[in-house]
């Protein structure tokens, strides 16, 4: 079996799909990636049993068949090479491979495709279609907000509620959480499930190049994303999400409205000055000024900074983990937000407050930190 490639194009689609890749695998044949070849066509698959990528590519050859082939090795030798085509030769019954260069030869084992684990069928599925750069900011805009307990797998993923009117992405680790509502996108009838953290972080690379729409398929245990020349399977989280809606204060009478960035970077930098354990940062609002201070008693650091601001409620102090709030301002894109809050100690909530883009709807919501007196 013989084929030949661009090594840059391979290189390319090898490296899209090598996130799926585990430095431990239970089961040797998924340190390789399958290659299945159809005359012209190329398929590239990558998986870990729970994710499979897969991808397609342009090849010349009159062959057909497959072969596992080594995924370090491959990738280690193919980022050493300048655009060149690369001839591969094939022995389907040694599973030898032997790769030629302008520069030489390049000789390497390979194991046999059958005992690489088939793509799971999906069965009784429903289907949607959603724009690749609105799917792309729903994970962007809660894939940090995410939680890292093994105890409590369904907050490690993100999860998705689908009804005719709307799409709803939500991730929380208890301390924070993210509610992200695209009005663009709908299903046919309601459904929810929870996507895990890896399949998300892979179409979060892969999606930013990518025009058009994505075609997403589900059932109970599986959801298909396919794009262009690529198709991305991963296994659901199994569980009940927490009811989030339960989490988020309706009365919230305290308004502060500020600039984004000048908010941000004063955390920023107050924050060094924090605790190292607590990374807390005290926020005093009286008037029109917001004071941001934070101070660690241990080694005797203290900072303080003052912004003007639009407030309307009752002067009140509150703390917050710096770290959470920072990255939240970060995932916000506007240029004013909204930081609503009831009391001390209960959560605050962000909003954007000039969000041109009416197809999607966020918030935001920080739990307090309680401030030592």
């Amino acid at each position: 079996m013989k084929f030949i490639v661009s090594s840059t194009s391979l290189l390319r689609q090898l490296q899209a799909v090598s996130g799926v890749l585990n430095s431990n695998n239970a089961l040797p044949i998924l340190d390789n990636f399958l290659f299945e070849i159809d005359t012209n066509q190329l398929k590239i698959s990558a998986s870990d049993l729970e994710t499979t990528m897969v991808t397609m590519l342009t090849i010349e050859s009159k062959d057909s068949g497959s072969i596992a082939v080594p995924a370090r090795l491959l990738l280690e030798t193919l980022k050493t090479f300048a655009d060149q085509p690369l001839t591969f030769s094939i022995d389907t019954k040694k599973f030898g491979i032997e790769i030629i260069s302008d520069y030489g030869k390049y000789k390497l084992t390979g194991h046999d495709g059958e005992e690489f684990p088939k793509l799971p069928n999906i069965e009784s599925a429903s289907t949607l279609e959603m724009d690749a750069s609105a799917l792309g900011a729903a994970i962007n805009k809660t894939i940090f907000a995410t939680g890292n307990d093994e105890l409590r797998p369904v907050m490690s993923g993100v999860f998705c509620q689908l009804s005719t009117e709307n799409i709803i992405f939500v991730a929380t680790d208890a301390h924070k959480l993210v509610r992200y509502r695209r009005n663009d996108a709908h299903a046919e009838s309601t459904a929810s499930f929870i996507i895990p953290k890896k399949p998300l972080n892979l179409l979060k690379s892969t999606l930013p190049g990518v025009t058009g729409n994505v075609k997403i398929e589900y059932n109970s245990t599986n959801a298909f994303f396919s794009f262009e020349n690529t198709k991305l399977v991963c296994r659901l989280i199994d569980g009940k999400y927490p009811n989030y809606e339960a989490v988020i204060p309706k009365q919230n009478p305290n308004k502060l409205t500020i600039d984004r960035v000048s908010f941000l970077n004063s955390i920023k930098r107050v924050s060094i000055f924090s605790n190292k354990t607590t990374h807390q940062v005290r926020l005093k609002i009286t008037g029109s000024e917001l004071s941001i201070s934070a101070e660690d008693l241990d080694f005797a650091n203290e900072a303080s900074e003052r912004l003007t601001c639009q407030y309307i409620g009752e002067d009140m102090e509150i703390g917050f983990n710096s770290k959470f709030l920072a990255e939240m301002l970060s995932n916000l894109g506007c240029e004013n937000i909204n930081l609503e809050m009831s009391a001390p100690n209960r959560a605050g909530i962000l909003l954007p407050t000039d969000n041109d883009n009416t197809s999607e709807d966020i918030l935001m919501l920080v739990m307090p930190v309680m401030l030592n007196s």
